[in-house]
């Protein structure tokens, strides 16, 4: 039905019942069966496409040989078994087979590449999502840690009052001083006159006494 030329070969087994039909009906046996087989053959071949062709070889085998046995039963022969050896295809239809094969290999290569890429992307995003929660979470965490801190100097001024504010001024005062001291390379620096009572007043506030 696709208007190819195909070359189908086949093989059919049999075996003579009644001889006097035989010898009555045909002269040369093996010639007529021939015939018969390759009619049959065009017939079956021609009400099929070339992939049902192709992929049922065994459906069409079995309606070669059941239409064979209908032909020669009046013959007195029996067919035994019939085979489908080999299927032949003209050399245009193979090019352009060959063709349409390598054009869906290359489909499907395409398909391949762009889903890996769709894949890459995804979990790109996916890795920067993660890292966005939890540049998130970091952030949650150091706001709820001031603001206990807040909290903690708040309630300690409410308790103590003016002590504690004075103490909290001057811890600041002190870790002020000590990121100055912390700095690279060959500089000098230039603290305030009262820079040491800074130090000494949060010494004497955290061992308990007042400055």
């Amino acid at each position: 039905r696709d208007n190819v030329l195909v070359q189908i070969d086949t093989s059919v087994f049999y075996r003579i019942l009644e001889p006097e039909k035989t010898v009555y009906r045909i002269r040369d046996v093996d010639a007529a069966i021939a015939t018969t087989v390759a009619g049959i053959v065009r017939a079956e071949i021609g009400k099929m496409d070339l992939d049902e062709v192709q992929s049922n070889r065994a459906s069409l085998i079995g309606q070669i040989k059941e239409s064979v046995e209908d032909a020669v039963d009046a013959w007195g022969i029996e067919v035994t078994r019939a085979e489908i050896l080999d299927v032949n295809l003209d050399q245009a239809t193979r090019d352009a087979m060959l063709q349409q094969l390598n054009a869906e290999r290359a489909r499907r290569a395409a398909v391949t590449e762009a889903e890996g890429e769709k894949r890459a992307v995804e979990l790109q995003a996916d890795a920067e999502i993660y890292a966005a929660e939890q540049a998130a979470k970091a952030r949650r965490i150091q706001a709820d840690a001031e603001a206990y801190a807040t909290e903690v100097v708040a309630r300690a001024i409410a308790d103590n009052g003016l002590e504690a504010a004075q103490y909290q001024v001057a811890l600041k005062q002190v870790e002020a001083l000590t990121k100055v001291s912390e700095g690279t390379g060959n500089q000098t620096v230039f603290l305030p006159a009262n820079a040491l009572d800074a130090f000494a007043d949060a010494f004497t506030m955290l061992k308990g006494g007042k400055a």
